[in-house]
């Protein structure tokens, strides 16, 4: 059989036997469909990277600061949760903001 060289491999899902083409097919679109969207107060998609602004002020549990509105927060990370963005400021260890506090720049 021409054509026939492809690895199989087994799905545990399903449990059955399929090429390793097809599984990696269907566990990316699997990834894709779990894809959490995080949006910030003004309905914009954010990404991982992005640099948003603060709304409003916000005061810094555990931290003693008051963030201000209009503070550029650089480099976001998402969290997987669909309301929360983790992210760094100088100072601050560890900061999570909702985003509904936040604009995409």
């Amino acid at each position: 059989m021409a054509g026939d060289d492809e690895d199989y491999v087994y799905d545990e899902d399903s449990g059955e036997w399929m090429p390793a083409g097809e599984l990696a097919a269907k566990r990316e679109a699997a990834g894709a469909a779990d894809a959490i969207e995080v949006r910030d107060a003004n309905g914009n998609l954010l990404a991982d990277g992005d640099q948003v602004v603060l709304i409003k002020d916000l005061t810094v549990k555990g931290a003693g600061q008051t963030l201000k509105q209009g503070t550029v927060i650089k480099s976001i990370r998402l969290t997987g949760d669909a309301q929360e963005i983790d992210c760094r400021f100088d100072g601050i260890k560890g900061l999570v903001l909702r985003a509904e506090f936040v604009k995409k720049r």
